[in-house]
């Protein structure tokens, strides 16, 4: 069947499994580098053992993670020369550059200092070890300053020109700051301090599940709940103030998300329906009257321009609208388990065995929202690969289909085969108690979690 299939279509297939697979690591290494700083500055603080018992877990975590982060980079790059020649050749002066810089600024002091960190607790001094993992939380968000600051200009280029159908650069505090870059950032750096909390509660829960009530485990997942339940509102914040930055520069982006295919007053914010492409039009819709114009142009009456007005130069619609819908909808569960878990937590109690399995249940549901929204991000610039200036089909090799199917399918084994590694491992790591506790030998609690003595209990 992919034999059959548009070379085009086969590497841009190829290009979003190796994107995929990517960006779930950095996400997660870039919380991890600052929660690790966080127990460490508190073991220092505080000199409570525990503290750095949970460091020492998580730095586990962290380095099997920072593993597969730069070998499915690696992999990424190569596919710029192999199926993409036409991007270098067109803004190599612009994404060349801001790819050296992540190299040379990020990546090689993460990689220098990961060592530090790793094997140098006792052979450094205690200051010199925290500093070195502070640089390392630095290193990875710089990374991703720098991978953000290339993929928001493909989306809003600016500070350029073009000569002899080349991008060259006039200023590059507009191109690194370009119009959706500082929305892009923090929309991001949010989505990965909720992956690294939800990881961190989920995988904190699984451990007490499995008796090991040490505790570490109890402040980390206390720690990972009320990390998320501070975070989720900002995000949700951050990513409203994100779609009026997409509806100014990427209407056609913005339509497609919100299923909006006629251009017109008094929008309504449409629940769900099922778009369909050959008849520009919606089927089983359930919509709020007028609510889209609402929180798009905060007028009633505010007027939204379609899908149809774009003509051909829009994306698919059905996948940028469910990915959406997807990435909103698990925001919110993250909204009502975080805030449900930190009040069943409060004033020192502990979590239910009900609370534990949804917690654990929820650790990798920031994969789930941050790929959504990655794709709502990615598949909604389409037809361009960097707007207004180059299209996905101008960039595309002549790699014959064949070739580009049998490089697929194994990447797309291989990339199964880790991510089961990659999850099973971690499981791994948090069934090894350090804290074994007996349940028969635990103060019976209460409906709220609270110990109950024997006096009470009679």
């Amino acid at each position: 069947m992919m034999l059959t299939l548009d070379p085009l279509v086969l590497a841009r297939v190829q290009f979003a499994a190796n994107v995929t697979f990517h960006i779930l690591f950095p996400t997660i290494s870039i919380a991890l580098g600052w929660f690790l700083l966080y127990f460490k500055t508190r073991f220092v603080a505080t000199g409570q053992q525990h503290w750095m018992d949970a460091y020492q877990f998580w730095i586990k975590i962290f380095a099997l993670t920072f593993a597969l982060g730069v070998v499915s980079g690696i992999t990424m790059s190569f596919q710029f020369g192999t199926n993409w020649p036409g991007y270098m050749n067109t803004v190599g002066n612009i994404a060349g550059p801001l790819l050296a810089y992540e190299v040379l600024t990020a990546f090689f002091l993460e990689a220098t200092m990961l060592g530090i960190m790793l094997f140098g607790r006792g052979r450094v001094s205690e200051s010199v070890h925290t500093l070195a993992t502070f640089l390392v939380a630095i290193g990875t968000t710089a990374s991703a300053f720098w991978i953000l600051a290339l993929n928001s200009w493909m989306h809003t280029p600016a500070g350029f020109e073009m000569i002899n159908g080349q991008a060259h650069v006039t200023s590059w505090m507009a191109v690194i700051f370009n119009p959706s870059f500082p929305y892009r950032m923090v929309h991001m750096l949010l989505a990965s301090g909720l992956t690294g909390a939800f990881l961190l509660a989920g995988l904190s829960a699984y451990r007490w599940l499995q008796n090991d009530r040490g505790p570490a485990v109890l402040t980390t997942l206390r720690t990972g709940v009320r990390v998320a339940a501070f975070l989720i509102p900002i995000q949700i914040l951050v990513g409203d103030l994100h779609g009026l930055n997409t509806l100014k520069h990427q209407p056609a982006k913005l339509a497609a998300m919100e299923g909006i295919w006629e251009t017109q007053r008094g929008v309504p914010a449409v629940l769900f329906a099922i778009p369909d492409t050959s008849t520009q039009s919606n089927r089983f819709e359930i919509a709020i009257p007028k609510l889209a114009s609402l929180y798009l142009t905060h007028d009633w009456e505010g007027e939204v321009k379609g899908v149809k007005a774009f003509g051909d130069n829009h994306p698919p619609v059905g996948p940028v609208f469910w990915a959406f819908r997807i990435m909103v909808g698990v925001g919110l569960l993250m909204l009502l388990v975080s805030w449900a878990a930190s009040w069943l937590l409060r004033g020192g109690r502990t979590p239910s065995m009900f609370a534990a399995r949804v917690l654990t249940w929820m650790s990798f549901s920031g994969w789930v929202a941050l790929v959504a929204g990655w794709y709502v991000t990615e598949v909604g610039r389409q037809p361009w690969l960097v707007t207004g200036v180059l299209t996905t089909a101008q960039a595309a090799s002549a790699v014959p289909a064949a070739n580009i199917a049998l490089t697929l399918a194994g990447y797309l084994t291989l990339y199964a085969a880790l991510l089961v590694a990659y999850v099973s491992v971690v499981f791994h790591l948090a069934r090894k108690v350090s804290h074994p506790v007996d349940p028969a030998s635990e103060p019976r609690l209460g409906h709220q979690g609270v110990h109950y003595s024997e006096t009470q209990h009679a």
